[in-house]
């Protein structure tokens, strides 16, 4: 169970003086030590990303092979304030992600390890913009895209987990959590079976896919419609990547307060951690390598889509 992390990281950051070296301390607490705090200043103002890397028993920090998977807290802020009291539901992916790097480093604190390493990543703001957005309004960030994914896409990771708040849209519309269909290099591949198998075994339902379309997984600024930002890491690396999101029956507007489900965001740290578990043991594949050599040799490559093009 994540469900006392997730307490916890609630209660640190649904503040209006929330910052990153709060998160930290809180990791330091459970024994993390490789953490990293960086403010970064935008034109609508500043955030704190905080990245935490979670050493394996068999991963490369300690000069062997099992992959390496990162997990991405992805959202605009936890807080739009002066405009909006409190934490806002855009805040899931930073909880989810702060709460699994918390109940990865409580189990290696009771002797239980991963074989790869895994690094998660998010950012702090109690203070981000908002923009109009269909069906309801997003949460915008303080700073571009582009700076979010050179501060959260390491180039160490093998694959990534993109976890979003992902409740305003009319594409998916149930309670939990659904992921997409893994992205690389600018082609939307099939769903991961051994991903929709770790889901079923950590909800005890049968899965939700969400589904994608070709403008979701292009760069921010090429003036195209997007779902929302939780491909966007897709973008800025050749690891395949899956997004997971959390989700609603109802549109909700990222900027809404009172509108994060504890079930739901512990429910969606167990699996990244499940998924984390299986992806170093090699026991969880994003792609079939194979088919994808097939379709480039046939169709050409796609790594133009992860541009902003002509």
């Amino acid at each position: 169970m994540v469900l006392k992390q997730i307490i916890e990281i609630n209660d640190i950051i649904d503040r209006a003086d929330a910052s990153g070296n709060m998160v930290k301390e809180y990791l330091e607490s459970y024994g993390g030590k490789d953490i990293q705090v960086k403010k970064v200043k935008g034109n609508k103002g500043s955030t704190d990303f905080v990245k935490v890397k979670i050493p394996g028993l068999k991963g490369k920090s300690k000069g062997k092979d099992a992959p390496t998977i990162g997990i991405l807290g992805r959202l605009g802020g936890i807080g739009a304030r002066p405009e909006i009291t409190g934490m806002v539901s855009d805040a899931d992916g930073a909880v989810t992600a702060m709460a699994a790097a918390a109940r990865i480093l409580d189990m290696q604190n009771k002797g239980d390890y991963l074989d790869g390493d895994v690094i998660l990543c998010t950012h702090i703001c109690p203070d981000a913009p908002t923009q109009p957005h269909e069906p309801v309004p997003f949460m915008d960030s303080p700073v571009e895209m582009s700076v979010i994914n050179k501060m959260e896409v390491d180039d160490e990771m093998d694959a990534i987990l993109s976890v979003d708040t992902t409740k305003g849209n009319s594409i998916i519309n149930t309670r939990g959590f659904a992921v997409s269909p893994t992205v690389k290099d600018g082609y939307i591949l099939k769903v991961s079976s051994d991903i929709l198998n770790i889901m079923q075994i950590t909800t005890g339902r049968l899965p939700y896919v969400f589904a994608l379309s070709l403008q979701d997984i292009t760069p921010y600024g090429n003036g195209l419609y997007h779902m929302n930002s939780i491909l966007q890491p897709a973008t800025a690396t050749s690891a395949p990547v899956v997004g997971v999101a959390i989700t609603t029956e109802s549109s909700v507007s990222g900027c809404a307060t009172g509108a994060i489900h504890f079930g739901d965001v512990e429910e969606t740290a167990r699996f990244v951690i499940e998924v984390a578990k299986a992806y170093g043991k090699r026991q969880c594949s994003f792609f079939d390598e194979d088919e994808l050599n097939i379709m480039e040799s046939k169709y050409g490559f796609m790594k133009h889509f992860q541009t902003l093009g002509k």
